[in-house]
């Protein structure tokens, strides 16, 4: 099965040579992890709570992209930085934007993310015929 790889200017430009944005493999889509950035590479100010809409916003258009729907994902996993402060805050917007049922998920706490000055990182694995 040929693999199929996303890349779209409505989310943040994955680094070249790094990684892609999501990869179609069968029926699944494998997103890699988005955070809070906007398209123009700038860390979006304010809440964990915006930064989670930023990260989800980014990744309905990556898998918007590859011909998916949020309504597609079978199974995420969410990683806050401070999940003891932010986990309420972060599970207003999930339940807010993700589309019911919602996937599978885990949400798992860390000492620091890759991307400077962000709170969140989400990545998403879809399922569709």
């Amino acid at each position: 099965m040929p693999l199929e790889y996303t890349l779209t200017k409505n989310a943040p430009a994955p680094l070249p040579g790094i990684y892609s944005q999501a990869v179609k493999a069968g029926g699944f889509l494998y997103t890699s992890g988005s955070v809070g950035m906007r398209t123009d590479g700038q860390m979006v100010p304010g809440t964990v709570q915006d930064r989670t809409r930023q990260v989800l916003e980014n990744l309905r258009a990556v898998v918007q992209a590859s011909g998916y729907t949020l309504g597609d994902a079978v199974k995420a996993t969410c990683y806050l930085s401070n999940l003891e402060r932010d986990f309420e805050a972060f599970n207003e917007v999930w339940k807010d934007v993700m589309p019911n049922p919602k996937p599978a998920r885990t949400c798992i706490g860390v000492a620091r993310l890759p991307a400077g000055g962000t709170d969140v990182e989400i990545e998403l694995v879809l399922y569709k015929d």
